[in-house]
């Protein structure tokens, strides 16, 4: 089975990449997040043309995630256990935000989530963004299954390594130690970082700002992860870097990973 996570940037604008991109690498299960689409305007009929089924959880403008597979989906779960709300600035109550949905595909129990990015240090969105980790964390330690996998935008580098450098992004979001612990504990659940364990080169980066020229200068992060139990043999994984080349394209790459069952 050949899985895969993207963050799109938005599904609309994306759609005749994603749609070519599914054509060529043909993933049997694709994890999507950032979609900026409401579950009535995602575009099910063009993906569904191409063989997949369709669960999203969005709500329109901002954030949103989204499963498609040709392997069947049951089970959908949108939300996470006591998923934290995040009140912003100038809003009176705080509301959850659609960033996490899973379910069942083939055989394996898959989710996609969209971490919050945090903002700053010390901004409430980084606190929301610590409170958001730990309900991920419950649910995963609720929904274990003989194979799971979550994957998606974790918004947070898990070494220095994944940084272009680390010095350029001191005390900032994406590297702090206590995001880092918050990994760390969701991987104590028995999961495991698996593109680097299955790249056969240097793990390469997930995101470049579209700023100053990042792509072209290899300035990036490696924030978008797939997480598995060791019931999930993984022969193969990649960042497909040529999904952030040409015109228009998102400011993710796509991570492939092939498994076996």
């Amino acid at each position: 089975m050949r899985i895969a996570t993207w963050n799109v940037n938005s599904v609309t604008a994306r759609l005749p990449r994603l749609l070519d991109w599914l054509g060529t690498v043909e993933p049997d299960v694709v994890c999507l997040q950032e979609i900026k689409t409401s579950d009535e305007t995602f575009p099910s009929d063009a993906v569904g043309a191409l063989g997949y089924e369709v669960a999203t959880h969005g709500t329109g403008r901002w954030n949103g995630v989204a499963i498609l597979s040709r392997v069947g989906i049951a089970d959908e779960r949108r939300g996470l256990v006591d998923e934290p709300g995040y009140q912003p600035e100038d809003a009176m109550f705080a509301s959850t935000e659609p960033r996490a949905m899973g379910a069942t595909c083939g055989g394996v129990r898959v989710w996609t989530v969209y971490v919050p990015n945090g903002r700053e240090v010390g901004h409430p969105h980084y606190e929301y963004k610590l409170a958001w980790l730990a309900a991920l964390r419950a649910t995963v330690a609720a929904e274990l299954t003989e194979r799971f996998v979550v994957m998606g935008d974790f918004n947070i580098a898990p070494t220095n390594d994944d940084v272009w450098d680390a010095s350029a992004v001191h005390g900032a979001t994406h590297i702090s130690e206590p995001e880092r612990a918050a990994l760390a504990s969701l991987r104590d659940l028995g999961l495991t970082d698996v593109v680097p364990r299955a790249l056969k080169y240097d793990t390469p980066y997930t995101y470049w700002d579209y700023r100053a020229g990042m792509f072209h200068k290899n300035m990036g992060m490696r924030i978008d992860l797939v997480y598995a139990n060791d019931a999930v043999t993984v022969t193969d994984a990649y960042v497909d870097r040529d999904a952030r080349k040409g015109t228009g394209p998102s400011d993710h790459a796509p991570v492939v990973v092939d498994i076996d069952l």
